[in-house]
């Protein structure tokens, strides 16, 4: 499931560096041993560190090549659910947790961003989920309820008042979050990998997991040059999982998420766009996202080819309907445009799995890992540390293959048509 290299993207042009972390030669011992940077990865490891744990980090690549440094920049917060939903699921007690846990997991990013004096463009200015039709509306007037009557910083807006926000008449209403907000993700991504190697974590890029198996009484990972032998093992590859461990490639697909970002824009035309600088995703079956970065630039996502890209011609659907919304736009240039993979896991929600004694697996955040993968690696580092019986966020499940896996490309496909087509014609 890995790609040679990740791709050309505007993150990796304006990163100042890129990481540079040599690779695993020879033999290693550590008390815990992490497959995969990613955010996930490194905030596990950044806290285990600071704990003074013995942590190794084992990326395929370079630490942000995957989703963790090429996403949308969206700190957002909540699950796929409404809490209502997730309390009816999961119990009072359980379900309370995960409600707490996902919906504050932005204010956990950006405090653990000031706490590290992270430079990675971060700015708390919140998230606005927009309604195109009325049946999403339906859905996000809901969500603002529950969160409302549950003390959340959450309102609802009007179409004036989403006018006024967004800089574009095509919004019925939203529902507006203060805890969102957006950053530079591989900045935020490199940060988080320099400061767990301050505190201790060894690090180790372009050293892609062959092998993971028992020995001795003990977990070895093999890699092309090298290997680590650990008391405990983290698996956080997410959207570029493998068959490195049975059954768990088979439980999440991964899907290609895309983004376009144009040239820096005029400055009147920047302040016209999302004045207040919020980030907003659609409601919707198939999800459009987007923000003005830090450069005036217009960064647009959603789903996009199930292959690799390298330019925006390739989502023309995502730039073609910018000028929609603000006609300002047309004529602009889009310079940038790139894709990578989110894993979707069949209920939606993130997976946290132990398959045998000293295994910890966690992955599948649907689209919504940069905050809550950023505050998992907490909660991850204090469960690696022993501390098996204190409440854990998320719900500790068995495998569970998703069912035709084998056809993922051809059900996403269809998957995408048929959402593009029930949002057209307001289904």
């Amino acid at each position: 499931m890995l790609e040679s290299s990740p791709p050309r993207s505007l993150y990796r042009e304006t990163a100042s560096g890129t990481g540079n972390y040599p690779s695993l030669a020879g033999a290693q011992r550590a008390r815990v041993a992490i497959v995969g940077g990613g955010f996930t990865g490194l905030s596990t490891a950044l806290h285990l560190a600071e704990a003074g744990d013995d942590v190794c980090v084992l990326e395929a690549h370079q630490p942000g090549s995957g989703a963790s440094g090429r996403n949308g920049g969206q700190v957002n917060p909540g699950l796929k659910y409404d809490p209502g939903t997730i309390e009816a699921m999961f119990g009072s007690d359980l379900g309370s947790r995960m409600i707490d846990f996902s919906y504050g997991a932005p204010d956990f990013t950006f405090d653990l961003i000031k706490r590290l004096s992270i430079e990675c463009e971060a700015r708390q200015n919140g998230t606005i989920r927009a309604a195109v039709r009325p049946k999403p509306e339906v859905a996000v007037r809901t969500t603002a309820a529950q969160c409302v009557r549950r003390g959340m910083p959450v309102e609802m807006l009007d179409a004036e008042a989403m006018a006024a926000r967004t800089g574009t008449d095509r919004y019925i209403s939203g529902m507006f979050d203060a805890r969102g907000g957006d950053l530079h993700p591989l900045k935020y991504t490199l940060g988080l990998a320099a400061a767990a190697q301050n505190d201790g974590a060894r690090i180790f890029g372009d050293s892609e997991v062959l092998s993971l198996g028992r020995e001795a009484g003990r977990w070895l990972l093999k890699t092309a040059s090298g290997s680590v032998s650990a008391d405990k093992v983290l698996v956080a590859t997410n959207g570029y999982t493998g068959a490195l461990w049975p059954g768990l490639e088979q439980s999440l697909v991964p899907v290609f998420s895309a983004i376009a970002a144009t040239e820096p824009l005029p400055p009147a035309v920047a302040a016209a766009i999302l004045p207040h600088r919020p980030v907003v995703y659609e409601a919707g079956n198939i999800t459009v996202y987007y923000r003005i970065d830090a450069r005036n630039r217009l960064l647009m996502g959603g789903r996009g080819p199930m292959r690799p890209i390298g330019d925006a011609s390739a989502i023309r659907y995502l730039t073609d309907y910018a000028p929609r919304l603000w006609p300002a736009l047309a004529g602009t240039a889009w310079t940038h445009g790139w894709n990578g993979r989110v894993a979707i896991t069949g209920d939606h929600l993130p997976h946290v799995h132990e398959p045998e004694d000293g295994v910890l697996i966690c992955l599948g955040y649907n689209g919504r890992g940069v905050a809550m993968a950023s505050a998992m690696g907490k909660a991850l580092a204090n469960r690696l540390r022993g501390d098996a019986t204190a409440p854990f966020p998320m719900p500790i499940s068995g495998l569970k293959p998703i069912r035709f896996h084998r056809f993922w490309p051809l059900g996403v496909k269809a998957a995408i048509l048929s959402g593009r087509v029930k949002d057209r014609f307001g289904l």
